[in-house]
């Protein structure tokens, strides 16, 4: 077989550049000991390595989410053990102005202090992040979550939405803590309300105060069934209660409805998971006959009704307020008003749309009607409107069910009664421990419902250092995996640049060997 000078010189050419490729490659391996530059050099190793970088960049932003809500918990944590260490207080002055040996001046001065307290509350509970954000407004992080009304009592402006930032494969977690949570949703131990019906006009002979929830699971299962009720003073020592069926429940009170209006001590009456106070104060004259006195007196039962806190959009056209809404018709308001706030728009001067809250672009209303007079009745509340409402005016409706209640109307409630003074009247005083018992009640109430808070964030805190541990597994395995697969073995690619550097200089030998067979060599 012959070969042409021009073939065997391409040939040895080719070889030549395939050996010093593989030298120059083999060398730059050794030199940065990395196996997989670009696809072609493993095509499976290179999408594999793909793949562990995806997750090694996933595993770094998890580890970012838990930095920040590590850093979130942290100042939460601190911010609500403030709030907790100023209700302890708030409830040491409420223990102390029980007590028998107090004056007015001396409740005052508690009272003071709650004022005090009250403003720190509002305060802490308003905190903001590093970042300028309300810490318990939801993710409404540029709204201040709680606000002060005209008529003392506080709303809440946030919403009940979680932050959640993932921090591995399908799970997530809070790095917030609504104030709804936290602060909204504190048992209401003081939601039930007495009410003097006859004589029709009082004559301070018989007090009842409102009931005090003494068990919650009684309360909502026997009580609320029966309402309202009618507590009937027979005499000057018992008294008889009936449900709204006019079924005689006396049986369920304590001692059967008997006490002792001699004895402050049994003038506490419990029926159906609710405590009641009573104050029986005879007057000059009424010894001769006191059943007599007191017979005939009676008082409705009931749950607090439902009241509403309304406040105007700022964009309003129109300078019309609500000044007052109440129910007027139970059952419509049970049926179809909406239970976490509404929105009660004016499509003109006189009609009007009512929304749930909050209100979007696809929103249809629950109730639509035109105002009678100065009155806009929507899903069986009236709203009363002062002055001409604009087209487009909004009202935001935020209803109380006196379910719960908040820790700073709490403490706001107590220094109201601890600021009204006595004057040593039996009636005044009465009332005044009563607010006292529900005020301490609440307070209790209140620092559960902290606690609860505080539990969940230290759960999450525990819950991230168990999830760190996991993702810096992670983090190691799949360093150690795209480590074998890019990497090079050190002595492998030695011996085998060593093979290609004697190969290269064998081809470069072999060339120069067998250019001296050519026939012009021989001449």
């Amino acid at each position: 077989m012959r070969i042409s000078t021009a073939q065997f010189y391409e040939s040895s050419a080719a070889n030549y550049q395939k050996n010093f490729a593989n030298v120059v490659k083999s060398s730059e391996e050794a030199s940065s000991l990395v196996r997989v530059n670009t696809a072609a050099d493993d095509p499976v190793g290179a999408s594999r390595l793909l793949q562990l970088g995806q997750q090694a960049s996933m595993l770094d932003q998890f580890s970012t989410n838990m930095t920040t809500i590590k850093g979130t918990l942290g100042q939460t944590e601190a911010v609500m053990t403030s709030i907790g260490n100023v209700l302890q207080r708030a409830k040491e002055l409420a223990l102390g102005a029980g007590n028998a040996g107090f004056t007015d001046a001396d409740r005052q001065a508690n009272a003071s202090e709650l004022g005090e307290i009250e403003e720190q509350l509002l305060s802490l509970m308003n905190s903001k992040d590093e970042n300028g954000k309300y810490i318990f407004a939801g993710s409404k992080g540029d709204v201040a979550p709680f606000s002060r009304n005209t008529d003392g009592t506080y709303s809440y402006n946030g919403d009940q939405v979680t932050l959640d930032l993932p921090i591995g494969d399908n799970q997530s977690m809070a790095s917030n803590s609504t104030g709804w949570d936290v602060f909204q949703q504190a048992i209401n131990t003081n939601r039930t309300s007495a009410t003097l019906t006859s004589p029709a006009v009082d004559d301070g002979r018989v007090a009842l105060s409102n009931g005090q929830v003494a068990s919650d699971v009684t309360y909502s299962a026997k009580f609320r069934s029966g309402e309202p009720y009618t507590v009937e003073f027979l005499s000057s020592t018992q008294l008889k209660i009936t449900d709204a069926l006019g079924n005689d429940v006396t049986s369920e009170a304590s001692q059967n409805g008997v006490f002792n209006s001699n004895n402050a001590a049994t003038q506490t009456v419990s029926f159906r998971g609710v405590d009641l106070n009573l104050n029986i104060n005879l007057k000059a004259g009424d010894s001769a006959d006191p059943d007599a006195a007191i017979a005939g007196h009676s008082f409705t039962l009931a749950a607090k009704p439902d009241s509403f806190n309304t406040s105007r959009s700022p964009g309003n056209p129109s300078s019309a307020l609500v000044t007052g809404a109440s129910v007027t018709n139970s059952a419509d308001y049970h049926a179809s008003f909406p239970g976490g706030g509404a929105v009660l728009k004016f499509t003109s001067a006189t009609d009007f749309e009512l929304y749930a809250a909050p209100v979007t672009a696809d929103s249809t209303p629950v109730s639509t009607g035109t105002m009678a007079g100065t009155t806009a009745t929507a899903s069986g509340v009236s709203f009363t409107v002062a002055g001409t409402p604009g087209a487009g005016d909004q009202f935001s409706v935020a209803v109380n069910t006196h379910q719960t209640q908040n820790v700073l109307d709490t403490v706001s409630q107590l220094k109201m009664a601890l600021s009204t003074p006595t004057n040593n009247n039996p009636i005044a005083i009465q009332k005044m421990n009563a607010a006292v018992t529900a005020g301490i009640g609440n307070l209790a109430s209140g620092i559960d419902q902290l606690a609860t808070g505080v539990s969940s964030v230290g759960g999450r805190g525990a819950s991230l250092v168990t999830q760190t541990d996991i993702n810096q597994s992670l983090v190691l395995a799949n360093t150690q995996t795209q480590g074998a697969i890019r990497d090079s073995d050190p002595a492998e690619v030695m011996t085998r640049l060593t093979l290609q550097q004697t190969m290269l200089q064998a081809s470069q030998l072999a060339f120069s060997k067998i250019a001296q067979l050519g026939l012009f060599n021989k001449v």
